[in-house]
């Protein structure tokens, strides 16, 4: 199996502060041997928007996949999402991977509010949304979802790839599960052990399978927060921190919802390796470091460990 290695970006506005710095971390990563590199999407603290982010990068980056981490369609207006991934599509050749969710309860209600989109049925909205994508993708003009229905849709910006850049769910609870293996083309999940990863691919290829989708249609991917340090013991101070900072909450809560790793080189890949074992072939890799430089050395330690920086590079 040939493993994928991808990084996120770090788009918080504290992390950067230049924007500029965020292609040059692409731009790294790029040479640095990596596959793909991703920008997440909230409305909670300052960051750098993710679908103008890639558009940026689509003209400064050659090989990498560009992808979200996920993407909450709800705080845009469809039909001009739609049109804005078509458009990155586009700008990066076909290198266009768009991961969907629909938000986290007791996080991102606040942030349905902002947008002005009821937080009661989301994930009939998720769904419909793309699905409306994929018909205006395709040329269609009218749609008719559980939520949203449009009897007559003004024409749209096809996309670089017949049908549309592949679209993968984030989420592993169980109706998450069978809608990944249903509807989408990966799954990007962040369980805490490999097991309930194990347990959940084998949910999303079961729904695949019943759908009649050949095999292989699902890729599965693992959203994991790492930090490379000279022990564990540090790691996981530093890894507090950093999620105190992000979430507000201790390290020992979050390890309890999200994949997390830290800790010296063998350790990490050690963990890592767990996933892979379990079925994960494409990893998305969120540093935990605190500021620009901080991520860009951890990028280059996390290079490492999962394959050998290219020569020349």
């Amino acid at each position: 199996m040939n493993t994928r290695l991808g990084v996120l970006l770090p788009t918080q506005h504290s992390q950067w502060k230049d924007a500029r710095r965020l292609l040059d971390f692409g731009l790294r990563a790029e040479r640095l041997g990596y596959d793909s590199v991703w920008a997440n999407d909230t409305l909670i603290g300052a960051r750098a928007e993710p679908l103008t982010t890639l558009a940026a990068l689509a003209a400064a980056t050659e090989r990498v996949t560009l992808g979200t981490a996920a993407l909450l369609p709800a705080f845009r207006r469809p039909v001009l999402a739609a049109q804005e991934l078509a458009t990155v599509d586009h700008l990066s050749a076909g290198r266009l991977v768009v991961t969907v969710g629909a938000g986290f309860p007791g996080r991102s209600e606040i942030e349905y509010a902002a947008s002005e989109v009821p937080w009661e049925r989301r994930f009939g909205r998720l769904h419909d949304t793309v699905a409306l994508w994929r018909a205006l993708w395709s040329g269609e003009r009218a749609f008719h979802g559980a939520v949203l229905r449009f009897d007559d849709l003004p024409e749209s910006t096809p996309s670089h790839r017949p049908g549309g850049p592949p679209i993968w769910l984030g989420g592993a609870s169980p109706s998450a599960l069978v809608h990944a293996g249903r509807r989408y083309d990966g799954w990007l999940p962040y369980p805490p052990d490999p097991d309930g990863y194990r347990a959940g691919l084998a949910t999303v290829r079961r729904a695949a399978t019943e759908a009649g989708r050949p095999a292989g249609a699902v890729t599965p991917a693992l959203f994991v927060t790492v930090l490379v340090t000279g022990d564990v013991a540090r790691g996981e101070r530093e890894l507090d921190a950093y999620c105190r900072s992000v979430y507000g909450v201790p390290y020992e809560v979050a390890r309890t919802i999200q994949a997390m790793v830290a800790g010296p080189a063998d350790h990490v890949a050690a963990t890592l390796g767990r996933y892979l074992e379990a079925g994960a072939e494409h990893l998305v890799c969120r540093l935990a470091a605190p500021d620009m430089d901080a991520q860009l050395e951890q990028l280059e330690r996390v290079a490492e460990i999962v394959r050998p920086v290219p020569a020349g590079r």
